[in-house]
């Protein structure tokens, strides 16, 4: 292990001390586990679709201020292999192979390890607002031919209030993206604004608008928005689902998914 990934790994770790129980014996502690498909489809600026299945894996530990989260992704991807698939919270680049005779296969294999820590900053129960700060890094374990295989690490900052039973929120974010000297990559500014909408104390519905800069030469902004809606199906299981329709080259075409979570 380098200098740069011991130093990842001791912030981690005193990320996961300070969010211990007997860091925090005065708090609540939650364990949640999630799991469900995600789909998309897209050219990202090339001449042929890349079809994407990812089947995340996630677990999310909250106490106190304090949550952390670990993602594991099995990826089915259908395509010429000139399209990253694993990125910014799945997004896509143009990568910048110079093959010109390519064939159309499906490859499986695991995408690359995310995890994240999140730190609430400021929170209100009367107004049902907070302001939570991220730190993610998205580790390179996927195989070149779904990544870059290198690091990515972000910052990003999430605000959201309610106002009756709307709920607005907005983020930004900032990204350092692993590149190298055959696949020089920029880093980039990203950001959300969405609103969620309550029907009743179990079900809700929102959309989201997302945008990121372009990351290479090769590749695009990314600009998308999705409809989602949730529904609480016992007090601690939660099935989540959404479609999706992306703006630019960066982003895909269509996509959608359903996952579920439950919370011990």
């Amino acid at each position: 292990m380098n200098r740069k990934n011991n130093w990842i790994a001791n912030i981690l770790m005193g990320m996961a001390v300070m969010a211990s129980p007997n860091a925090h014996a005065d708090e609540d502690t939650y364990l949640t586990l999630s799991s469900g498909f995600d789909y998309s489809s897209g050219k990202y600026g090339t001449a042929t679709t890349t079809n994407t299945v990812s089947i995340p894996v996630s677990a999310l530990y909250e106490t106190g201020a304090w949550t952390l989260k670990l993602t594991v992704p099995f990826l089915i991807v259908t395509g010429e292999g000139d399209v990253m698939v694993s990125g910014r919270t799945g997004g896509r680049r143009a990568t910048t192979t110079t093959t010109t005779t390519k064939t159309r296969t499906t490859q499986t294999g695991l995408g690359d390890v995310v995890t994240m820590a999140t730190y609430n900053l400021y929170s209100s129960d009367e107004s049902d607002s907070g302001i939570d700060l991220t730190g993610r890094i998205k580790f390179g374990t996927a195989s070149k031919a779904f990544g870059s295989g290198l690091n990515d690490y972000s910052a990003q900052m999430y605000a959201y209030t309610s106002v009756g039973d709307l709920s607005p929120n907005f983020s930004l974010g900032y990204e350092v993206v692993g590149g190298s000297t055959t696949a020089p990559m920029n880093n980039v500014f990203f950001g959300s604004i969405g609103t969620g909408y309550r029907l009743s104390n179990r079900t809700r519905i929102g959309m989201d608008y997302r945008y990121a800069q372009k990351s290479s030469a090769t590749g695009s902004e990314q600009q998308d928005a999705s409809l989602y809606a949730s529904q609480e199906l016992t007090p601690d299981v939660y099935l989540r689902g959404y479609v999706l329709k992306g703006f630019s080259a960066g982003s895909a075409d269509t996509g959608l998914g359903l996952s579920i979570s439950t919370t011990f």
